[in-house]
């Protein structure tokens, strides 16, 4: 039976001896030890009655992906944007991002809507690129409101690369003016890879061009289109890549300028690498025209503060529409070039593992 054993330190070596027995007297699996050098009162706790304490599912992330198709995920993301309209409970505090070491940060994004409580807290590591290993790492601890029981784990990565291409999916299906592409990808890594498959499933895009500075990663990506159907080409001529496609997306490690030109009139650009004011991927003079000829949308207000193509081009963001106002009042598809800025938050995590968990939850009545 599991059992709480509490052990204070006492100076006494005729009391540590009794402490001793009494760790020896009900060691098993499970048992914890304590070493009690330094502290005034410990307590040492075996694992809770499963009764009183239910495991909980720690999904990887082939597992976390499944339950995140990436049409249903856009219509969450969706119907949480509406729900916030109607004061429909959801909270969103801002994300805590806490640098650590060289250009490292730790995200902490908590929310909740009344029923589900979430947290995610991933890890950020460029560096990691260029020696193999993933760049974000981490988890989201899904949580019931009313109890407090927690309720699932995702894989954090997983559940950031598909809410982000998902949202990219969202705005396009309501601003781009040429939505069925062809689709440009600048960047060939880890989002790369999720807005090719949200384009490909959530707009039927038929045709896909890559652009990598990485040329076996364009390889692998162009690959995986073939596999799901599509055309796939790899460039190295931005300019008339742009002058094929109506949709571009950026999705690079945002050091660098890397798009000087969407010349096309009906163009989509989803720009999602650059999340702090020091990143960017477009070229200012870019983001200027399309203040000046067309749109430009930010994913949330936060991008206030986080949208670094946009602040280094001296625009404004204050005055710029969120996505949020785009569906709650139902705009119209545009006609003119539009710009999509994509910073992430929080609410986006939440909307996937409301997702995630109502999914779970029906695999496992089945």
């Amino acid at each position: 039976m599991n059992k709480t054993v509490a052990i204070v330190r006492s100076a006494s070596p005729c009391s540590r001896r009794l402490c001793s027995d009494l760790l020896s007297a009900n060691t098993g699996p499970g048992l914890q030890f304590c070493k009690l050098e330094a502290l005034s009162a410990a307590l040492i706790r075996l694992p809770m009655n499963a009764l009183t304490q239910p495991s909980t599912a720690s999904l990887d992330a082939r597992a976390t992906a499944a339950l995140l198709p990436w049409t249903a995920l856009a219509d969450e993301i969706e119907t949480l944007l509406l729900q916030l309209q109607n004061s429909g409970g959801v909270t969103v505090p801002p994300r805590i991002v806490m640098p650590t070491a060289a250009d490292n940060c730790l995200f902490c994004m908590p929310a909740t809507d009344g029923q589900v409580v979430m947290t995610k807290l991933i890890s950020f590591t460029p560096g990691n690129a260029q020696a193999g290993r993933p760049t974000i790492q981490g988890d989201i601890v899904i949580f019931d409101a009313a109890t407090g029981e927690r309720q699932l784990i995702l894989d954090g990565p997983t559940v950031t690369a598909r809410r982000t291409a998902a949202v990219s999916l969202l705005a396009a299906r309501r601003l781009a003016p040429q939505p069925h592409g062809p689709l440009l990808i600048v960047g060939a890594g880890v989002q790369g890879s999720a807005h090719l498959q949200a384009f490909a499933q959530g707009l039927g895009t038929q045709e896909v061009w890559i652009h990598s500075r990485s040329a076996d990663s364009a390889q692998r990506l162009a690959d995986q289109a073939r596999d799901l159907g599509l055309q796939a080409r790899i460039t190295d001529d931005l300019e008339e890549a742009t002058r094929h496609c109506p949709l571009i997306v950026t999705c690079t490690p945002a050091q660098a300028v890397v798009l000087h030109e969407a010349a096309r009139p009906d163009a989509f650009v989803c720009a999602v690498g650059a999340f702090t004011p020091k990143m960017v991927e477009l070229a200012p003079a870019l983001c200027q025209r399309f203040l000046r000829e067309g749109r430009i949308v930010v994913d949330t207000e936060d991008a206030l503060h986080e949208a670094g193509d946009l602040l280094q081009a001296g625009i404004d963001v204050s005055t710029l529409p969120t996505l949020a106002t785009v569906v709650q009042h139902s705009w119209s598809r545009p006609t003119t070039p539009v710009l999509f800025k994509s910073c992430g938050w929080g609410g986006w995590d939440l909307a996937a593992t409301r997702l995630a968990l109502r999914q779970h939850q029906l695999g496992r009545l089945v």
